[in-house]
């Protein structure tokens, strides 16, 4: 596949693309043009098309995979691309790691992970509740393996929901070796259950965009609702047990100013949020590493976190 990444002047590009987004204008002189923008698993760039009359200019959405056939020019100091036939993509025509960012970590390994962590769940109410999620239902499976945990930010990409949550379990169990008295069964459940959510607030790939209930409500306010209608069906499940994972569900962003509309009260709680937190910053400073192409040992400035991060050279890691 040609990467937009390494695009050059003068170019002849066909191949598939992402279209992140579509706008219909006007030049000065009154002719209707589109400029759209392109993506794939390295970068996004600018789309033209100039003519829209051209019986070669198919039909097609934001959000669509399409087949351009295109020339890469310099406008400006940057590269775009003049579009002279575009079309939606035929199954087949491209593969989904090309356009889009995915786990590095493969989905099926992820999904045994976390399989093999519920059979460590000893509690059989609470068992059979992330079972509903993780077990039960052929397209919530589906949908785990290829959801992305966030819109931006990190985890943002094929399969980051999954990894994100089997990390997070994984991290919140750990603590239990220097806390023995917290409740195992619950820190499992907690890590591989607080982003359910995000199944309803996000749209799947490739729009990664939020829905209206996303939007309105929240992932942690779906997520709560989601847990809270499935443990009720399930007659094992003690409601003390439930409201302890309900209260990990809502507290896990740690402070209210976050959107946690409580904080962790609990040991369990508690654990769940530092988890949470520390897989999410870890990653942001993993792909700010990978990514940055300034000179010297330090990042540009990450605004998210609030800081430059010192880049490792390999002599520091010998």
């Amino acid at each position: 596949m040609n990467k937009i990444a390494d695009f050059a002047d003068g170019q002849h590009i066909v191949d598939c693309y992402l279209v992140r987004d579509k706008l219909e204008l006007v030049t000065k002189a009154g002719k209707d043009y589109m400029k759209l923008i392109l993506e794939d698993s390295s970068r996004t760039i600018n789309g033209m098309v100039w003519d829209l009359e051209s019986a070669l200019i198919g039909s097609f959405r934001k959000g669509d995979v399409v087949k351009v056939d295109a020339f890469v020019q310099t406008y400006q100091g940057a590269l775009q691309l003049n579009i002279v036939r575009i079309r939606q993509a035929k199954a087949g025509e491209y593969k989904l790691e090309d356009l889009f960012k995915v786990s590095k970590k493969d989905p099926e390994d992820l999904y045994q992970q976390a399989l093999a962590m519920i059979d460590q769940i000893r509690d059989p109410g609470l068992k059979q509740l992330v079972e509903y999620f993780y077990k039960l239902n052929p397209n919530t499976i589906k949908k785990l393996k290829q959801h992305p945990a966030a819109k931006s930010i990190h985890h943002d990409y094929v399969g980051g929901l999954l990894e994100h949550s089997v990390t997070v379990a994984e991290y919140a169990v750990s603590f239990q070796e220097a806390y023995p008295q917290m409740d195992k069964d619950l820190l499992i459940a907690g890590g591989l259950l607080h982003d359910i959510g995000k199944l309803s607030e996000l749209a799947p790939i490739p729009l990664n965009d939020y829905t209206d209930s996303g939007r309105l409500l929240g992932h942690i306010t779906i997520g709560y609702q989601m847990v809270h209608e499935a443990g009720a069906r399930i007659g094992l499940l003690s409601q003390k047990k439930l409201l302890q994972l309900e209260h990990m569900i809502l507290s896990h962003h740690g402070e209210r100013e976050f959107g946690s509309p409580v904080v962790p009260e609990t040991m369990e709680a508690m654990a769940l949020h530092m988890a949470d937190l520390c897989d999410s910053h870890l990653k942001q400073m993993e792909e700010q590493i990978e990514t940055d192409r300034t000179e010297g040992s330090w990042t540009a400035y990450n605004r998210v976190l609030d800081r430059y991060i010192y880049k490792p050279e390999e002599s520091d890691e010998r």
